[in-house]
């Protein structure tokens, strides 16, 4: 069989241009709107994506007036997507600094059950002075400590995820025996960062545990992925860059032990679609209209760690910017903004145009056929495994795309046609079910759940 690609929907509010809630077809409340995420994944459902994913931060996302601020809570809202889709993968955001272990397993173990096994977890480490103070603290913890934190909150969470035995609920009636307690195997975890003594207080789930999902492109990010990412969420500009970064992680999933097919390498893309070029590039302009610029420019400012006023709007970026190795916050993407606007000459102003579609991702403005060929590009040149889609403005852009692109996609042989027989988003994404940790036999059928 082709190799086909793996196709996620990154929903967010009314899109991912920070413009697209002031144009006449937008909801400015749609963020809220449990009927707007609804639609949303059925649409993405309908173009049978692997997945939909939301985004999440424990803040308050920059300021109001820029754009729909807050956010539903992910693992509540896709509890309720999971019961009004029938196959579509269901990936929540959820931060390792500011969780406990116990009650977050529980959560993503419970989406696992409700859904039949569709549901996934994209791992963040949380930067942000914003949200440290959220949290009873100061100052965001270093980089170097919320990744080694992430990954004991890993190992607790996997040790969580296995304490039950997939055959520990035995149902016997007749004995009066509802399961087996020597198939309950509690962590009794004691580690730097996390204490956590009883096993969990739900079954195994139908995929042993989710699809674990990570972001991050920094040393640190990459190395995290390596040990325990089965899909990868990433932004670069260039196919040569993309190409680097997939062999890069590759390797480094392979010296870790791990099988490189184990890891789906997703570049994010921000489709703006037309009839023609010039119809696409006229769309993309009036959202870049819509932008207000005193907005992008605090951002940014906060991005690059520079203190307020610091940057003009035509005028390039300061050429004294700290080295990355000097950021504690959103290194991969502090390196990004900086290389684009460096590598493009861009003045600020240009730069937060640049930027206000997909905050780095790649946005391509084109005909479907056009958007095609730049998917397959990535997909055949060693790039991508597929793409997260980011429509620029929503629910238009995700419905142009699947009625235009994705049956390009399908006569060219690299989507599916339909879901097929296929049904966790485990089977969805070539990944195994994972063998219970506490057990040296190989991994057994998930039971049925009712």
């Amino acid at each position: 069989m082709t190799r086909q690609l793996h196709l996620n929907a990154f929903l967010m509010s009314t899109g991912h241009h920070e413009a697209s809630w002031r144009l006449p077809e937008s909801d400015p409340y749609a963020h809220v709107d449990l009927g707007h995420y609804v639609n949303l994944a059925r649409i993405a459902e309908r173009g049978t994506f692997d997945s939909l994913f939301l985004a999440d931060g424990p803040q308050l996302w920059g300021n109001l007036a820029q754009r729909p601020a807050g956010a539903l809570e992910p693992l509540t809202l896709l509890t309720a997507l999971a019961t009004a889709t029938e196959h579509i993968g269901l990936i929540a955001t959820a931060s390792t600094s500011y969780n406990s272990p116990y009650n977050l397993a529980r959560k993503f173990a419970s989406l696992d059950i409700i859904s039949g096994g569709r549901a996934g977890w994209n791992i963040v480490t949380t930067a942000g002075a914003e949200a440290a103070r959220n949290f009873g603290l100061d100052a965001e913890p270093a980089h170097a400590e919320r990744y080694a934190r992430a990954a004991e909150f890993l190992d607790v969470a996997l040790k969580l995820w296995d304490s039950w035995e997939d055959d520990a609920i035995v149902a016997d009636k007749a004995a009066g025996v509802w399961g087996d307690d020597a198939k309950v195997h509690p962590p009794r975890h004691k580690g730097t960062y996390f204490s956590v003594a009883g096993a969990l207080n739900v079954p195994r789930s139908p995929q042993g545990y989710p699809v674990l999902v990570q972001a991050g492109s920094s040393e640190d990010g990459k190395a995290f992925a390596a040990r325990y990412a089965e899909a990868v969420f990433t932004a670069q500009q260039t196919v040569e860059d993309a190409r680097g970064f997939y062999a890069d992680l590759k390797s480094r999933t392979s010296a870790a032990g791990r099988n490189p097919e184990h890891i789906k390498v997703l570049p994010g893309i921000v489709p703006v679609l037309g009839s023609t070029e010039a119809e696409a590039r006229a769309n993309e302009q009036v959202l870049e209209d819509h932008i207000v610029y005193t907005h992008g420019v605090g951002r940014l400012e906060n991005l690059l760690q520079l203190e307020p006023g610091t940057l003009e709007l035509d005028t390039p970026l300061p050429a004294d910017l700290p080295p990355e190795s000097a950021i504690e916050g959103a290194k991969s993407r502090y390196t990004l903004v900086v290389e684009l606007a460096r590598r493009e000459r861009l003045t600020v102003r240009q730069l937060i145009g640049r930027l206000g579609g997909g905050r780095g991702h790649l946005t391509f403005a084109g005909t479907p056929e056009q958007v095609a060929d730049q998917i397959e590009r990535w997909f055949t040149q060693g790039a991508a495994d597929g793409f997260n889609i980011m429509p620029a403005v929503l629910p238009s852009g995700l419905e142009a795309f699947v009625e235009h692109v994705v049956p390009i996609l399908r006569a060219r042989g690299l989507l599916r046609t339909e879901y097929g027989p296929r049904r966790t988003l485990r089977e969805r994404y070539g990944l195994p079910r994972p063998a219970n940790q506490y057990l040296s036999d190989p991994p057994v059928p998930a039971p049925a759940l009712v």
